[in-house]
């Protein structure tokens, strides 16, 4: 089984739980490839089992400017059969607290990827607990592929 987690951060907090999550996952023996958004391509996901996307929620419940270009790539894969979780860090001073997450998880959802967890959002930046929450997550996403 193979893992890619993208990821987009600008102040380091989802680059924080990107990595976290990549702990987790590593500490299952399962193969892993990370990645920042700009340096990867929609069509990179399906070579992989399990994906990860990361992305703070931007002005008023969006995704981030430097994943427009990855998610509009996402309408033309496939992703039957992969399975998909999100996570970012998210302020709960705005109205639509971590929409990019759910924005992720519906996308791929309509791409036919399956998303075995909800979606991970942490407040600012992790603390110490939440890194910690971070790596379970990674480990329970290897768990949720049979691993």
């Amino acid at each position: 089984m193979s893992f890619l987690i993208v990821y987009a951060s600008m102040s380091g907090n989802t680059q924080e739980m990107a990595e976290a999550i990549a702990e987790g996952i590593r500490s299952t023996g399962a193969t892993l490839v990370i990645k920042e958004v700009m340096d990867a391509s929609a069509r990179e996901l399906e070579s992989y089992d399990g994906i990860a996307l990361g992305a703070y929620t931007w002005g008023d419940g969006e995704l981030p400017d430097e994943c427009l270009d990855f998610y509009e790539e996402m309408n033309d894969i496939d992703l039957s059969g992969k399975k998909v979780i999100a996570f970012g860090s998210c302020d709960s001073n705005y109205e639509h607290v971590g929409a990019a997450v759910d924005i992720l998880l519906e996308k791929a959802r309509e791409r036919g990827a399956e998303t075995p967890l909800e979606g991970l959002k942490i407040e600012l930046t992790p603390n110490a607990k939440e890194v910690e929450k971070c790596k379970a997550y990674g480990v329970s996403f290897v768990e949720s592929l049979g691993l």
